[in-house]
């Protein structure tokens, strides 16, 4: 797999292109850097990380220690790093950085000519007994630093001595570079579908040249100029490709103005705040057919019945710090993948969401799930998702500093976020090692004080 929209700098052509691929009339020397801009989507995640405030994805992953035991009774760090090596060509963006666009304040992607893979891949090892409790608490001091944005925004830690002839790898990759869908097709990369321990020879990298401040400025003010040409060819495709236009705009007029009356802000509860430093992580491990039963048993969605488990999780907790469920309205965040098929496989982000309520007023199980079957299928209907895609595309046309007031108010008025990534159902192994488990950590957004992240694989979730 290549990132094809990362643009090779020409050597047959005397055309200088912009950042956007188009060419430049009356140009007479030849484009000599590449790089790729951040969309809107991506910087958001930029503008709204503090050092308390880190945005990067995580995971982390189990595997039988198999065939990558070393006879000591350790784990073959080398092997494993050596098969990084081998695969990092496929994923151009692990080995690229952030060069921020002088005074406009937003970013674009550069190669790393001094790039280390010492640096992204690194090697720990937890005391005796090597506990899952112990594997929690050093994957959320991964999570609680933040990644230098003077180097590719990406970790991978390799932990051994983990009991039960196991050991882990924590990864972490700022949320700027993927979304959950384009984070599965990565961990896929990385592993295989048979135990096979084939070393690939990965190609020399070759770093591209990386454009000037003062080029980059040049380039952002010729973006910016010809943002209205753009506004209108779009706008013309998107006549051509729509049998009744006028009803079409009706409709997204209609769902923006839904998604911009949801307000500006959600009712505080013991779970909303300024967030601290510090982050604690836990995860549950359960079977995918058991929540398929009561998907098929309930009239359902997996989806629906996850949320339903986290209605109940929520309204007993609220119970428990003395606050009246029924006092109250919940909203979460279920962010949504807007990627084509086309699009599988590239970096970056695809995600669009819905925001709703859970009906943490009501007691019974049942009852809660039945709500919130009739709210994903109005949501559906209404797609109240286009909205806040809409809304990300207005934002490819705002400079930086207003970007800055509008990101947070993008993620909705919410309390928490729910995300949901359909993994692989069938085993992976990384050099021999089988994985047993995916453990996703997500992002806590400003205000958030808890997040909840979802990953199936192999028959379990």
């Amino acid at each position: 797999m290549t990132d094809s929209s990362i643009r090779p700098t020409s050597r047959d052509t005397r055309t200088c292109r912009s950042e956007a691929g188009r060419p430049r009339t009356g140009a007479t020397r030849m484009a000599r850097y590449t790089y790729e801009r951040l969309s809107a989507q991506d910087n958001s995640f930029l503008i709204m990380e503090t050092r308390t405030q880190v945005m990067h994805v995580a995971s982390t992953l189990i595997y039988d220690a198999g065939p990558l035991r070393t006879p000591e009774g350790g784990i073959d760090f080398e092997r494993i790093k050596k098969a990084t090596e081998g695969y990092l060509h496929r994923i151009p963006r692990y080995r690229q950085k952030l060069h921020f666009i002088p005074l406009e304040g937003s970013a674009v992607w550069v190669d790393d000519r001094h790039f280390s893979i010492d640096y992204h891949v690194r090697h720990a090892a937890l005391p005796k007994p090597g506990s899952d409790q112990q594997l929690k608490r050093l994957a959320s001091r991964v999570m609680a630093m933040p990644l230098d944005r003077a180097r590719p925004m990406w970790e991978t830690w390799i932990v051994e001595g983990l009991e039960g002839d196991r050991f882990a790898v924590i990864t972490k990759i700022h949320h700027c570079m993927i979304d959950g869908s384009s984070g599965v097709d990565i961990a896929q990369i990385m592993m295989r579908t048979t135990p096979d321990r084939e070393l690939p020879e990965a190609p020399p990298f070759r770093p591209r040249p990386a454009p000037s401040n003062s080029e980059l400025l040049r380039d952002e003010l010729w973006r910016r100029a010809t943002l209205p040409l753009d506004v209108v060819r779009d706008f013309r495709r998107f006549a051509s490709e729509t049998d009744d236009l006028r009803e079409e705009i009706t409709s997204r007029a209609r769902i923006l103005a839904s998604t911009l009356g949801m307000g500006a802000g959600a009712e505080e509860t013991p779970l909303n705040g300024e967030n601290g430093p510090h982050r604690r992580f836990d995860w549950l491990n359960v079977s995918l057919d058991d929540i398929k039963a009561v998907r098929k048993a309930l009239g359902a969605t997996v989806n629906d019945v996850v949320l339903t488990v986290v209605t109940g999780a929520v309204r007993e907790y609220l119970e428990l710090r003395g606050i009246d469920p029924a006092s109250l309205e919940f909203r979460l965040s279920a962010p949504v993948s807007v990627r084509s098929e086309a699009e599988r496989g590239k970096l970056g982000n695809r995600v669009s969401s819905w925001i709703l309520a859970l009906p943490i007023d009501e007691s019974d199980p049942r009852a809660q799930l039945e709500r919130i079957h009739e709210t994903t299928q109005d949501l559906k209907t209404s797609n109240q998702a286009l909205g806040v895609e809409m809304m990300m595309q207005v934002a490819e046309w705002t400079p930086s500093v207003l970007l800055s007031l509008g990101a947070q108010a993008i993620n909705g008025p919410i309390n928490t976020i729910v995300t949901n990534v359909p993994g692989p159902q069938f085993p992976l192994y990384l050099q021999g090692a089988e994985l047993q488990a995916i453990y996703p950590q997500v992002p806590l957004l400003p205000g958030l004080g808890l997040g909840i992240a979802l990953m199936s694989y192999n028959g379990r979730v």
